[in-house]
C-alpha cells in the first residue's frame, strides 16, 4: 500500500506546480498517492479554471422516441458563446438517465450556478464542522454536498463550458417521460442503449458518449456498458450496484424494509409532477397522464404484498419472481460487469447500500488497471465525496470525472490512467493506494485469510447478551448461546446504512455498536500487538440451531478501541432457509474456506430448517479495508434480526415464529470468521 502524502507536501505541490502545469508548458507528471500529487493538482486546476466557452445553452424537454413508440424527455446542455448561442463544433456527450425527474437535476444545477450565492453556499457547506460532537455525522453530509457531488448528480457546467454536451433524461414512466416505470429491467436497459445511439447521431455530437450519475444512474451505467453500445466510450458510476437483490432489495433474504418503501414512495411521488409549461401553452401530453393512471404507484403493491400474505402461494407473483433466481425478472436485475469493455471509474463507500457489489464490479471488469479504477470512501450512500478535495485526500469527484472524460472521450494525456488504480480509505486509518483489492490484489497488497474461532469464554470487553471471545486456534469448549429477535438494531450502523446514511448523523448508533450489542452475542479477540490491516472479503460460518422452520441471522465485524467503542467495519445477513450457496459465483481461500459465499437467495432452493437440529450457515459480508491500531481488538457480533434495515417478508417471518435462535459452539462443527489480514496481530 502507498500511503497519503503529508498535507503540507501536497499543499506545496499545488501552489508551486499548478500554474506551470495548467499553462500547458509540460506534460502532466505521473500521479502519486491518493491525491494524485502534482497530477492531481493539475486536474483540480483544469476543472476550476475559466473554461473555453462562457455560457451554457439549454434545450428543454427534447423528445427522444424509443423503438416501441414511447417518448422520453431530455434536457440538453450545450456549450455556448458570449451571446448565448450554442457552438457549432461537435463535442463529446455525457448522458445521465434518472428516475428522480430532470426537474430535480435542473433545480440542483441552477442552485449551484447562481453567481456569488452558490460559491458562498458551497464554501459554507465545506466549512461546516461538527466533528468531535455527538452529531459529527452531519458534517459528513454537508461536506459531500460541498465537495462536487451535486455536479455529478445533476449537470456539471464546468464540464459543459469546457467543450462537452450533457443530456439528462427521465427514464420511462418517471419525470416527464411517457410509459410505465420499468425499474432498471430489460426495457429500460434497451431505452438506455437507444438514448446513447440517439445522442451519438445528433449534429452537435462527435459520436463519443460517456455516462455519469449517482446511485440509480450509476447502476444504469453498469447495465448499459455491459450491453456494449458502439458509441459508449467511458463511464463514471458513483455508488453503483450489479446484484440488486443481494445488494439492497433482499440481501440474504432479509427484505430492505426501511430503504425500499421510502425510495419507492419518493420516485412514485416525483413522477406525478406534471410539465407545467406544457399545460400553460396548451400542449399537455395526454399519453403521459394515461401512463401515470395505468401505474400510479409502481411496485408499491408488490412491496405491500410481501407483508400482507402469510403464504407465498397467496403473494403477488411478481414478489415470488424477485425472490426466485430462475425467473426472467430476477435475471434482468443482474448486470454482468465481465462484459464491460469501456474505461470505468467506480466510486463506492464501505457503508453504502451497494457496498457488496462495488469492489466486485471493479474486479470483474476484464480491463487492465488504469482503464478501470476503484475509489472507496468511508461513506454512506448520501455522503459520497465527504472526504475529498483537500491536501492529502483524493481530488473532488467532479474533478476526477472531468479528468476521466478528458482522457477517454477527448484523448487528453492527463495521467488519470496512472491514478490508483485502487484508492481506499482505510477504516481506522487514512487514504491508501494499491495495485488491486481483494481477489485482484497482488504482492504486498494481498492479504491472507485466516480463521478466528468463536468461543464462549468471556473476553471481559462487552456489555452484551453474551460476552464471548475470538481465538486464533480451535477451541475445545462446547456451549449453546441464545439470542432472540429484538429492537436494539434500530440504533445500529446497519440502520444508518439502510436509510442511505440519514441516521449516520447519530454517532452513538452509526459509529458505535454498544447500544445494538446489548441484544447480541459478541466474540472479541485479544488486542493486536502491531498495526494490522483487514483487506478484502469476509465470511462467517455459524453452527446454528433454530426453534422454528427458519431463522434470520445478522453478523457484523467490528473494530473495538481501547475505550470500548465498537465500530462496524462490515456486515452481512442470511435467512437460514436460504442458506444454499452459489458455488459457481463464490470464492474460497487457500484452505477451502469461503471468503464470499454468495447465496442463491432463491425460493426455488429454499430449505426449511428442522427445529432442534444443527444447521451450518455460511454468511457473506461485504469486502472492506480497515486497519486495527495496536491495542485495538477484532469483534464479531451476532444478532437474531436486523430491523429496520431488514425484515423478512411475512411468509418467512411467520416461519421464524420470532423464536429465539442459538449458536451451537461445537469443536466438531466450529463457528469462525474467515478474515483477510496483513501484518502480524500477535494473536
Amino acid at each position: 500500500m502507498k500511503y497519503a502524502l503529508r498535507p503540507t507536501v501536497a499543499a506545496m505541490a499545488t501552489v508551486v506546480l499548478v500554474p506551470f502545469l495548467s499553462s500547458g508548458a509540460a506534460a502532466t507528471p505521473a500521479p502519486t498517492g491518493p491525491d494524485g500529487g502534482a497530477a492531481g493538482a493539475s486536474w483540480v486546476a483544469t476543472q476550476d479554471a475559466a473554461q473555453q466557452y462562457p455560457n451554457v445553452f439549454i434545450e428543454w424537454d427534447v423528445p427522444i422516441t424509443m423503438s416501441d413508440g414511447t417518448v422520453l424527455k431530455s434536457n440538453v446542455y450545450r456549450p455556448a458563446d458570449a451571446s448565448g448561442r450554442p457552438i457549432e463544433t461537435r463535442t463529446p456527450t455525457v448522458v445521465n438517465l434518472t428516475p428522480y425527474t430532470k426537474l430535480v437535476s435542473n433545480l440542483a444545477d441552477h442552485a449551484s450556478a447562481v453567481p456569488g450565492l452558490s460559491d458562498a453556499l458551497i464554501d459554507a457547506l465545506r466549512r461546516f464542522d461538527l466533528s468531535g460532537t455527538p452529531l459529527s455525522g452531519v458534517t459528513d453530509l454537508t461536506k459531500a454536498f460541498g465537495g462536487g457531488e451535486l455536479r455529478n448528480f445533476s449537470v456539471d457546467r464546468q464540464l459543459i463550458t469546457s467543450g462537452y454536451t450533457q443530456i439528462v433524461v427521465d427514464v420511462r414512466g418517471t419525470g416527464f417521460s411517457q410509459g410505465e416505470w420499468n425499474l432498471l429491467r430489460d426495457r429500460e436497459q434497451q431505452d438506455t442503449v437507444e438514448v446513447i445511439d440517439w445522442a451519438a447521431a445528433q449534429p452537435w455530437s462527435d459520436g463519443n458518449i460517456g455516462m455519469s450519475g449517482i446511485s440509480y444512474s450509476a447502476i444504469n451505467q453498469v447495465q448499459a456498458a455491459a450491453r456494449q453500445p458502439a458509441a459508449l466510450k467511458a463511464i463514471f458510476p458513483i455508488v453503483p450496484g450489479s446484484d440488486l437483490i443481494n445488494d439492497v432489495l433482499a440481501p440474504g433474504g432479509g427484505f430492505g424494509f426501511n430503504f425500499i418503501p421510502l425510495w419507492l414512495t419518493a420516485v412514485n411521488a416525483l413522477k406525478w409532477l406534471p410539465d407545467a409549461q406544457s399545460i400553460a401553452n396548451g400542449r399537455f401530453d395526454q399519453q403521459w397522464l394515461a401512463d401515470r393512471a395505468a401505474s400510479p404507484l409502481t411496485f408499491m403493491d408488490v412491496f405491500l404484498s410481501g407483508y400482507t400474505s402469510t403464504r407465498f402461494e397467496d403473494a403477488d407473483p411478481r414478489l415470488k419472481d424477485l425472490l426466485s433466481g430462475s425467473s426472467q425478472a430476477r435475471q434482468e436485475y443482474l448486470a454482468d460487469p465481465s462484459a464491460i469493455r469501456v474505461p470505468t471509474f467506480v466510486v463506492g463507500g464501505w457503508h453504502d447500500l451497494f457496498t457488496y457489489s462495488e469492489s466486485k464490479i471493479y474486479n470483474q471488469i476484464p480491463l487492465p488497471a488504469g482503464q478501470k479504477q476503484l475509489l472507496m470512501g468511508n461513506t454512506y450512500h448520501l455522503n459520497s465525496g465527504n472526504e475529498y478535495g483537500k491536501p492529502g485526500l483524493p481530488p473532488r469527484l467532479d474533478v476526477l470525472q472531468r479528468a476521466w472524460f478528458d482522457k477517454w472521450l477527448k484523448g487528453i494525456d492527463n495521467g488519470i490512467d496512472g491514478f490508483g488504480p485502487v484508492t481506499l480509505r482505510q477504516q481506522g486509518g487514512g487514504w491508501v493506494t494499491a495495485n488491486g483489492f481483494g481477489d485482484s490484489a497482488t504482492g504486498a497488497d494481498q492479504a491472507t485469510h485466516r480463521r478466528m474461532y468463536l468461543s464462549a469464554a468471556a473476553s471481559g470487553t462487552a456489555a452484551s447478551l453474551h460476552d464471548g471471545s475470538l481465538r486464533p486456534e480451535p477451541v475445545a469448549d462446547g456451549d449453546r448461546l441464545t439470542v432472540a429477535p429484538g429492537m436494539s438494531t434500530v440504533c445500529s450502523n446497519d440502520a444508518a446504512q439502510g436509510t442511505a446514511g440519514v441516521l449516520s448523523i447519530i454517532d452513538g448508533c452509526a459509529k458505535d455498536s454498544r447500544i445494538a450489542e446489548t441484544n447480541a452475542l459478541t466474540f472479541t479477540s485479544a488486542p493486536v500487538a502491531a498495526e494490522t490491516a483487514i483487506s478484502g472479503p469476509i465470511a462467517v460460518r455459524l453452527n446454528t440451531v433454530q426453534d422454528a422452520e427458519d431463522g434470520y441471522w445478522t453478523v457484523t465485524v467490528n473494530d473495538v478501541a481501547p475505550d470500548g467503542q465498537s465500530s462496524v467495519l462490515t456486515s452481512g445477513q442470511l435467512m437460514a432457509s436460504l442458506r444454499q450457496v452459489d458455488d459457481a459465483n463464490s470464492t474460497r481461500s487457500a484452505n477451502g474456506d469461503y471468503t464470499d459465499p454468495r447465496p442463491f437467495t432463491s425460493l426455488d432452493l429454499r430449505q426449511p430448517t428442522v427445529p432442534g437440529e444443527a444447521t451450518t450457515l455460511d454468511i457473506t459480508l461485504s469486502a472492506t479495508e480497515a486497519v486495527l491500531e495496536p491495542g485495538h481488538r477484532l469483534r464479531v457480533d451476532v444478532f437474531a434480526g436486523n430491523f429496520p434495515k431488514g425484515l423478512p417478508v411475512l411468509p418467512m417471518l411467520v416461519d421464524t415464529g420470532l423464536r429465539p435462535q442459538h449458536v451451537q459452539l461445537d469443536p466438531n462443527r466450529p463457528s469462525f470468521v474467515n478474515v483477510p489480514l496483513r501484518g502480524n496481530p500477535g494473536w
